[in-house]
């Protein structure tokens, strides 16, 4: 008599029940998990062209005074970033912070400072780009010319909203002085500013036109520089996912009616 080898220790022999149901399983979470990534990349893509139709916009229109200190709560991104604003107040020179930057002239800082609207209340005004090399010089007050204690200024520039939190993977210490985001809220009571704006302005406008900035030896801190080309490649990113979603499926009723059909022909014989 011959004895046959069990079904699972056969060449080709069907999978489990169990087995082919987790199979299943996963394959179609996969699946749902790289169609929502995909959903969530268009919708990416939707926010960054509305987004880069309404800077384009606001960066040709003229500047408008600074929202009243009253409708300071409602200001947000799409209502108010990267609008114009004129700001009139006097330096609170004191009271300044450097944030860490990256730009095209490399790694730095930008140079924040208070100041005191004219209106009331205070607002955070991004001076410029300094580089690194430049620290040193700005602890001892040597390095370029300080806004003067007290001195009125007209600030031009873009109504920008706070970055919370920190850099990738840096949060924020303000007991050391190292500032890796512009978080308005937590620069402002490192300060001790009781009645700031709840976003700051980037002096100076650019110009989406012009080319890269030139290194150059300044003047330190340079003003206009804020990013206004954004960069757009969530489509690219889309059809990645989507194609990827698409393999998981096709992956899953390939192994599925291959499966079947080995059930078909054990149950045959």
């Amino acid at each position: 008599m011959t004895l046959r080898a069990p079904a699972a220790d056969q060449p080709n022999a069907p999978r489990s029940g169990r087995t082919l149901a987790l199979l299943a399983l996963a394959g179609v979470a996969l699946a749902l998990a790289f169609a929502a990534l995909g959903a969530w990349q268009v919708e990416r893509r939707v926010w960054k062209l509305a987004l880069m139709q309404r800077v384009e916009q606001r960066l040709h229109a003229e500047p408008v005074p600074l929202p009243p200190r009253a409708d300071w709560p409602r200001v947000d991104a799409a209502g108010h970033e990267y609008l114009p604003v004129l700001a009139q107040g006097r330096w609170l020179a004191g009271k300044t912070v450097l944030t860490q930057a990256a730009t095209e002239l490399g790694a730095g800082f930008w140079v924040l400072t208070a100041l005191q609207l004219d209106a009331g209340g205070q607002v955070l005004v991004n001076r410029g780009f300094i580089p690194e090399a430049q620290r040193g010089a700005w602890a001892a007050g040597t390095a370029f010319p300080l806004a003067r204690e007290g001195a009125a200024a007209q600030v031009r520039g873009l109504l920008r909203m706070t970055e919370p939190g920190g850099g990738f993977l840096r949060s924020n210490d303000p007991a050391r002085q190292r500032w890796h985001s512009r978080d308005v809220a937590a620069i402002a009571r490192a300060l001790g500013l009781e009645d700031a704006a709840p976003f700051f302005i980037d002096a100076g406008i650019p110009d989406p036109r012009a080319g890269n900035a030139s290194p150059g030896a300044g003047p330190w801190p340079r003003p206009g520089m804020t990013v206004v080309r954004f960069h757009n490649s969530h489509l690219v990113y889309a059809i990645t996912w989507f194609g990827l979603a698409a393999m998981a499926a096709a992956a899953t009723v390939f192994v599925t009616r291959h499966e079947l059909r080995l059930r078909a022909a054990a149950s045959a014989r």
